[in-house]
């Protein structure tokens, strides 16, 4: 979507332009200016040691067209922006003037808006919600990856193609207020919540802090909109008390209500494509039965590799929490041969970290799992509650680098799940060499 330096000052973010014309056009935007995009907005965002905003003159040259700084990072660049004579929009915020331009993009798109959130399977229902509007022939855009942030929101917006007829968008949050925030620069006709859980346990505190959180998605919906919750949810249901009479409330299962012909085949992918259809139904567009659905699921989301000796290795370690290791232990206890499941650290569950930790080691030995390594300092609680289960605790990915190749025998169905801070995709790539 194409817009200019203009439409942005005149959105009411707080701005100037020191140099540079107001009528340069803009489409996109990027923040690291060691990836420049062409004809994109560079956002000079300030982090806690260092401001992007220095490198404004760096991805200007490289062929971004305009940037936005803050006003110490202007002061830094002054001399440099005054010679290039390119845009710079200097703000107190860069990250709100980010924000607009997000906002801006999705109104003249005029998109509707499916916004999605919860404790687990974010990524996977929006992958799933883009591919069932596309099989049904609706022009979808779905945020990349797992770009659910402040930042990565809006860049997401600001990205659409023109002609986008539904903007997809993820949203993460770790505390109090931030799905509001979110919601305001992409106001959702459906609003879905995958999943209430302990997650964010260090600054929310409590479950019913989380579900109290995931609902402000809710709260935003547009009027006349539709809430999509889990029918198994009882921490949602004051929340849903309160909603505008105007709202329809959807409850989804744990399987799609519709037959398609698609690679999903998990039980917690297909809860997260009940939720999907739920959504897609609720904007009046769903595939006919037996439409054949190519979903593109974002890397380290359940994805299947094949081992030496005839074994899989299930890569699922983009990130864990209680609820979807249980999931992911539950998938695993179905396949054939040894099931030998890898579970690095869980992060961010407050003072009850090592609780969770053993009741997960407590699920994989009442799943039955053959061989349960565990890798990190909190991952040995895992074994603790692992009783009478073969288990291998291994200090760090490091160790399990060198240790976990050894482990796995021929045929083994193989788990790796983690969260995103313990890379645990090394380890997949260990196994997989040569394979």
């Amino acid at each position: 979507m194409k817009l200019t330096v203009n439409d942005i000052l005149r959105s009411g973010v707080e701005a100037r332009l020191p140099v540079g014309s107001p009528d340069t056009e803009i489409e996109g935007a990027f923040v690291d200016s060691r990836a420049p995009e062409a004809g994109a907005l560079f956002v000079g965002v300030r982090g806690e040691s260092a401001d992007g905003g220095q490198h404004a003159p760096d991805a200007l040259r490289d062929g971004a067209a305009a940037a936005v700084v803050g006003e110490s990072a202007w002061r830094w660049i002054e001399g440099d922006a005054l010679a290039i004579r390119k845009p710079v929009i200097v703000a107190p915020d860069p990250v709100a003037v980010l924000g607009a331009l997000g906002r801006l993009a999705l109104e003249r798109t005029g998109a509707r808006v499916v916004a999605i959130t919860g404790a687990t399977g974010k990524t996977t229902t929006k992958d799933i919600v883009v591919a069932l509007l596309r099989a049904a022939g609706v022009a979808a855009e779905g945020t990349p990856g797992n770009r659910n942030t402040e930042v990565g929101v809006p860049m997401s917006l600001a990205a659409m193609a023109e002609g986008t007829e539904v903007a997809v968008v993820e949203m993460g949050m770790r505390g109090t207020g931030q799905i509001a925030e979110l919601a305001a620069l992409a106001p959702p006709d459906v609003a879905c919540i995958t999943a209430i859980g302990p997650v964010h346990l260090e600054l929310l505190g409590t479950v019913e802090a989380v579900a109290a959180a995931k609902a402000e998605l809710l709260t935003a919906l547009r009027p006349g909109g539709t809430a999509v919750v889990p029918a198994d949810e009882p921490l949602l249901e004051p929340h849903l008390e309160g909603l505008d009479p105007a709202v329809t409330v959807v409850r989804f299962g744990d399987a799609p209500y519709l037959d398609l012909d698609w690679s999903l085949s998990k039980a917690w992918e297909l809860r997260n494509a009940a939720a999907a259809l739920a959504c897609c139904r609720a904007l009046g567009h769903e595939p006919p039965a037996g439409t054949r659905v190519e979903i593109a699921l974002s890397a380290m989301r359940g994805q299947e590799r094949p081992l030496a000796g005839g074994g899989v290795l299930i890569e699922d370690c983009y990130n864990a929490n209680p609820l979807a290791m249980r999931a992911a232990l539950a998938d695993l206890a179905r396949r054939p041969g040894r099931r030998v499941a890898v579970l690095a650290d869980m992060m961010e569950l407050g003072p009850d970290e090592l609780r969770y930790h053993r009741e997960v080691g407590e699920a994989a030995a009442a799943e039955g799992i053959d061989l349960l390594v565990a890798v990190g300092e909190r991952a040995a609680a895992y074994a603790e509650g692992a009783d009478g289960l073969a288990t291998v605790h291994l200090p760090t990915v490091e160790a399990a680098l060198e240790r976990v190749p050894a482990l796995v025998e021929p045929g083994d169905a193989v788990l790796l799940k983690g969260s995103r801070s313990m890379r645990l995709e090394r380890v997949a790539d260990a196994l997989t060499v040569g394979a």
